[in-house]
């Protein structure tokens, strides 16, 4: 079992039981408070039970399948390049067109909400946290979450 929240419409957070991991779209690192710092750009991490993946876009920039317990969560703000090489079951974006390719079960919502769901034909609840346990758990038809 992990845990999703989102204080900052640029940053995700991963919580398991002995980890937490922050993913800042922003500025593309990922921080959970290792001895080396932020750790940036493409790459293979394991942090805990989570393994991450970090693609490179061609413009430069990194987004993120991270695998908890069988669950894949991308994470990917609002770019739209190298969707092919992300595998998503909880997607965390703000792009619809995103949502579209990859066909998530679940989606979370970065930044306009309202531009989202209407454009997607889908309705929205909100949470403070979201606890996925795992593949099983995560809803049979498509849901948009904000997590606040």
């Amino acid at each position: 079992m992990f845990e999703i929240e989102s204080k900052n419409q640029d940053i995700i957070t991963i919580a398991t039981k002995d980890t937490t991991i922050n993913f800042n779209m922003a500025d593309f690192t990922i921080d959970a408070g290792l001895a080396v710092g932020k750790i940036e750009g493409p790459g293979e991490f394991e942090i805990g039970i989570a393994t991450i993946r970090g693609i490179a876009t061609e413009s430069g920039k990194t987004i993120y399948d991270v695998e908890v317990g069988g669950v894949h969560v991308g994470i990917i703000g609002g770019i739209e390049e190298n969707l092919d090489d992300l595998v998503a079951d909880i997607l965390c974006t703000s792009s619809t067109r995103a949502v579209r390719e990859l066909e998530p079960k679940l989606v979370i919502a970065m930044g306009n909400v309202d531009g989202m769901v209407t454009e997607l034909k889908l309705s929205a609840r909100t949470e403070k946290k979201l606890k996925v346990k795992s593949l099983d758990s995560l809803p049979a038809t498509k849901e948009v979450v904000v997590l606040s």
